[in-house]
């Protein structure tokens, strides 16, 4: 029996979403610590890019749907992709 294929999601840089918000998803949503949240946040800053987490597609696409809802609700647009690891 194969395992489940397993997805990691991907959180971008922009110019206008605030590193405080990018935390708090990333502790919120994403579980992390804060320090982690926050060395994310700033790979994200510095990188462009930074993989989050690796997850069961379902579970990969409920926190991405999740974390965009928040940021457009607050007006910013973070953006995030889903990928196969």
């Amino acid at each position: 029996m194969r395992e489940p294929k397993r997805y990691k999601v991907i959180i971008y840089n922009d110019d206008f979403t605030t590193m405080d918000f990018v935390v708090m998803i990333l502790t919120r949503i994403f579980g992390k610590g804060q320090k982690e949240a926050e060395e994310l946040m700033l790979t994200v800053h510095h990188r462009g890019e930074a993989v989050v987490g690796v997850y069961s597609l379902d579970i990969a696409m409920s926190k991405v749907s999740l974390a965009t809802r928040m940021a457009r609700e607050s007006k910013f647009p973070l953006t995030l992709e889903i990928k196969e690891d």
